[in-house]
């Protein structure tokens, strides 16, 4: 079975207290349990555990292992395993490769080393420090942005392409792709459909940091939209660090306003929300406290984002209508551009390409409409592709 994965999301230090919280919960619940640093450069978890995380697993507890994403030695690898492959090309330029100490990780190189070790991770539970916000929405499309990239410049038609090499580099008067670069291709193919696999699966979900006192309303719901976009929403949400519970009482005016101020945020919050509000207090307290604090009522369940579906309004209205589950967006940051058998759909700085089910092909758009969290376009039927007789 696949691991349960939970990516902890939200400001550096706030998230990282939050996973290292939720690890220990999982732990000491019986789970074989690792958690993982993705995103940690000044190594506030190496701080808040006593331990220096290396790229191996090492034990930190019963059941519970720590480990930290190494880029720089993902980086080396991955050149390493296509050195072979470029030196003749490096040579008949002129080019001298460059020694191992001089490589320095590119953008993305971060994103796709995290990719490969959720796809190869061996625990029950995985509870990652992942990413802020925005880059973990990035690194979640990474996997269906690049296979739409190779499918574009390696098409799996290679059987072809091998057969008519020498005339096709007769009529352009360039060499040909080796057949190295189409095996290179299956095999990134393999492993973004594998690392799609674990972001797909219903039994990896999100869970969302945000400071109980500093948190902006329409920041967190360009979030949800962004992380909706690519068919995930948290399975909870965490207000780190608010104040104690009896602070509206406090005897001091300012600190009982303040206190006010922040449980009435919060309901409001919670009242945005269809998953868990769970709240961390002060003082800062052990990581043991902190995960009795949030987790004292359970573990908040699995549950998979809701999914695109397709109602079909023929017989009724003469239409077919598109809904696409966006919490949290906003009319105003919404793009959508038809490109034939494709939908463009921007949200916010976000953008997805999405492949139309086959009877919207056959479809014109006539219209949209944005209302409770969720995006419906409404197509009507193209007399010229719809099949004839009755509609439906």
């Amino acid at each position: 079975m696949a691991p349960r994965t939970i990516l902890v999301s939200g400001a550096e230090g706030a998230a990282a207290t939050v996973a290292a919280a939720t690890a220990l919960h999982a732990a000491r619940a019986g789970r074989r349990t690792l958690l993982l640093a993705a995103d940690d450069p000044h190594r506030t978890l190496d701080t808040l555990l006593g331990t220096r995380l290396t790229a191996e697993p090492t034990g930190y507890a019963d059941l519970l292992a720590v480990a930290r994403i190494d880029e720089q030695s993902a980086f080396r690898d991955a050149l390493g395993a296509l050195e072979g492959r470029l030196a003749p090309a490096l040579a008949l330029i002129g080019a001298e490769p460059l020694d191992p100490e001089e490589l320095t990780p590119l953008p993305g190189t971060r994103q796709l080393a995290l990719l490969r070790r959720l796809r190869t991770a061996d625990a029950e539970v995985v509870v990652v420090a992942a990413p802020a916000p925005a880059e973990l929405i990035a690194t979640l499309a990474l996997p269906e942005q690049l296979e739409r990239y190779l499918a574009r410049l390696l098409p799996e038609q290679r059987q072809a392409a091998r057969a008519l090499r020498p005339l096709l580099a007769a009529v352009a008067g360039v060499p040909m792709p080796a057949e190295w670069l189409f095996e290179a291709g299956a095999t990134a193919r393999t492993a973004l459909a594998e690392a799609r696999a674990v972001l797909e699966s219903p039994r990896t979900t999100v869970r969302l940091v945000v400071d109980a006192e500093t948190h902006r309303p329409e920041e967190f719901r360009r979030i949800l939209a962004g992380l909706a976009l690519h068919g995930h929403r948290p399975d909870a949400v965490v207000a780190h660090r608010a104040l104690p519970a009896g602070a509206t009482d406090s005897p001091d005016p300012w600190l009982a306003e303040l206190a006010a101020r922040e449980r009435d945020r919060l309901a409001g919050l919670a009242a945005e929300l269809d998953v868990p509000l769970l709240v961390s207090r002060r003082p800062e307290v052990a990581l043991e406290e902190v995960a009795a604090q949030l987790y004292a009522a359970g573990e908040p369940a699995a549950d998979p984002a809701a999914r695109p579906r397709v109602e079909d309004r023929l017989a009724e209205d003469g239409l077919l209508l598109w809904h696409l589950p966006l919490p949290g967006a906003d009319r105003g940051e919404l793009e959508l551009v038809r490109r034939g058998d494709e939908l463009v759909l921007g949200v916010g700085a976000h953008r997805r390409i999405l492949l139309l089910p086959s009877a919207l092909r056959r479809c014109n758009v006539s219209g949209a409409a944005l209302a409770d969290g969720v995006l419906s376009l409404r197509f009507v039927p193209d007399p010229a592709l719809w099949p004839a007789g009755p509609r439906g």
